[in-house]
């Protein structure tokens, strides 16, 4: 673990040397965010490849780069490419895995932003829609999610400079920024859902049954991403937001076959309202 933590503060002096400015929020560009960083005036980029122990990621459309820059007054670092479960990894690598040591490969880059002196983490990502008032093109607020079909990323033994044992997650999703994103998507004429998030593994779609089944447990929206993104950040006591764009459904009685360029093209038309909220939610940090 002495050795997980050298690690982090071995990829955070790299950056530090090559980019020496705070970032107050730290964005992941998951589907309906991907050009979010045409918004800023970008100071610094860095391929994944250049960062000690940093992970690469393997999925179309994340281009896998950190990018520091500012928006307004508001300093940020963006990962435009993030890292999936599905990719091939045990979730222990997927969050740590740095030649023989385990390095969770969806947990690290958010140690290492929280290390870099974030203060709020903000997430996308592409979800089916379960509640059956969604529609192709939505945009959901995640108040909360479930994550019993994905292993803990916390499984394992703690860290305590990075966070407690048992971290409480009663309120995974800051109420105040969920609440800042609703009054923005009025002023902007943007209709926004909110709704549970459940993450599950991947890298397949969902069958009927299974939409069923998430429908049943309380779930409005499912993905592959996110949730050990959001454990990670709770555990060191960052305050969260996230936003799913509804790309495909999972309402009984739908026949339609999903493919994966069909969700980024719905990614792709809900973008300028994903891109809006975050925006002026940064800008109101």
């Amino acid at each position: 673990m002495a050795a997980l933590l050298n690690k982090i503060r071995e990829t955070v002096a790299y950056i530090q040397s090559v980019y020496g400015e705070t970032p107050t929020a730290g964005v992941v560009l998951g589907s309906g965010l991907g050009n979010f960083t045409s918004e800023l005036v970008v100071e610094k980029e860095i391929s994944y490849q250049e960062i000690p122990h940093f992970p690469v990621s393997t999925v179309e459309g994340h281009t896998g780069r950190l990018v520091f820059g500012k928006l307004g007054d508001k300093r940020v670092v963006v990962m435009a490419g993030r890292f999936h479960f599905y990719e091939g990894y045990s979730m222990q690598e997927v969050v740590y895995l740095v030649g023989s040591e385990m390095c969770i490969r969806d947990r690290y880059p958010i140690r290492v932003m929280k290390y870099l002196g974030i203060e709020t983490l903000v997430l996308s990502n592409a979800a089916g829609g379960v509640n059956e008032a969604f529609k192709v093109g939505d945009v959901m607020i995640i108040s909360d999610h479930i994550s019993q079909f994905m292993e803990n990323p916390l499984i394992g033994k703690n860290i305590s400079e990075l966070g407690p044992r048992f971290p409480d997650m009663s309120e995974p999703y800051s109420k105040e920024l969920r609440s800042r994103a609703r009054s923005i998507a009025q002023q902007h004429g943007i209709v926004v859902q909110e709704g549970v998030y459940v993450g599950v593994t991947g890298p397949t779609f969902e069958t009927k049954a299974e939409y069923k089944m998430i429908h049943a447990v309380g779930g409005d929206a499912v993905g592959m991403s996110t949730v050990p993104e959001v454990i990670a950040a709770v555990h060191m006591g960052l305050p969260v937001f996230a936003m799913s764009v509804i790309t495909d459904l999972g309402h009984p009685g739908n026949e339609h076959v999903i493919s994966h360029e069909e969700v980024l093209q719905a990614a792709r038309a809900a973008e300028p309202k994903m891109t809006a909220i975050v925006k002026q939610l940064i800008l109101e940090l």
